[in-house]
């Protein structure tokens, strides 16, 4: 029997004549879930804190406001760094036929109220033409959802992994890839060659990344601009936020307008 076949969890799929099952779970700071994976579509959102999800060498922060798709059968494992309320729908494979690939999704208003009503109501029936509807209401609002490049791919060697590890928990750090190699116990050329053969791209690259994911986090927690540049390790606000325009077609402080329509 394969590891993901040991894996697979169907305690939370859909019963016969059941659309969309649900789930709500508050977890403490430093939960994690371990690796598992589900027979059925699965839409995790947070109402509250933070989650990192890693499935394979792929890393998500997902902060309130947006939710993970993660498809049938696809491996996964949950990390909350602070207190989380989780609300997580499953649905049927293939009910609403997003693409079969983990997607950041943000969550508008109308998006969020409908989980938080399927997850009250607990799961919605086939043959109960209220709860038909509801369901195609979501349907219809995952597939308009605006997909959000929010991940980074982690290193498989022991020792890179090492490094972005620290880089992950301390984006803020303005520490030099010399220092953060010397700790992991590699040199500095064998990390360079190891971190772009798994990653695909250089290191300093990647870190960028990982701090303009760490930045999302603190922008929709309603942190300044100025607050979120210098804690995510730039000494200049203006060159965040010339970074942030340059990835996601705005400034840091309309970005988070828009998020508001």
């Amino acid at each position: 029997m394969s590891l993901m076949r040991q894996q697979l969890v169907r305690e939370n799929d859909p019963k016969p004549g059941v659309s969309i099952a649900s789930l709500a779970r508050d977890y403490p700071r430093n939960s994690l879930i371990s690796g598992h994976a589900h027979g059925s579509d699965q839409l995790i959102y947070a109402s509250r804190g933070v989650m990192e999800v890693a499935s394979s060498q792929k890393l998500w922060m997902i902060p309130p406001h947006f939710a993970l798709w993660i498809p049938a059968r696809i491996e996964h494992r949950i990390r909350m760094p602070e207190r989380v309320s989780m609300r997580t729908l499953y649905l049927r494979p293939s009910l609403a036929r997003m693409e079969p690939v983990c997607t950041v999704l943000y969550v508008r208003p109308l998006l969020r109220e409908l989980i938080f009503e399927i997850v009250r109501i607990g799961e919605l029936h086939l043959r109960k033409q209220h709860e038909s509807a509801l369901r195609d209401l979501l349907v219809t609002e995952l597939k308009k959802a605006s997909p959000f490049p929010t991940m980074a791919v982690l290193p498989q060697d022991p020792r890179a992994l090492a490094v972005a590890q620290t880089v992950i928990d301390n984006p803020a750090a303005r520490v030099s890839l010399k220092s953060l190699c010397n700790r992991a116990g590699v040199s500095v050329r064998t990390f360079e060659r190891l971190f772009r053969k798994d990653v695909g791209t250089a290191f300093e690259y990647w870190r960028r990344q990982v701090r303009l994911m760490k930045a999302v986090e603190l922008l929709v927690a309603g942190r300044s601009v100025k607050e979120v540049s210098f804690s995510v390790g730039y000494e200049n606000p203006s060159a965040f936020v010339a970074l942030f325009r340059l990835t996601f077609g705005n400034t840091p402080r309309a970005w988070v307008s828009a998020l508001g329509h």
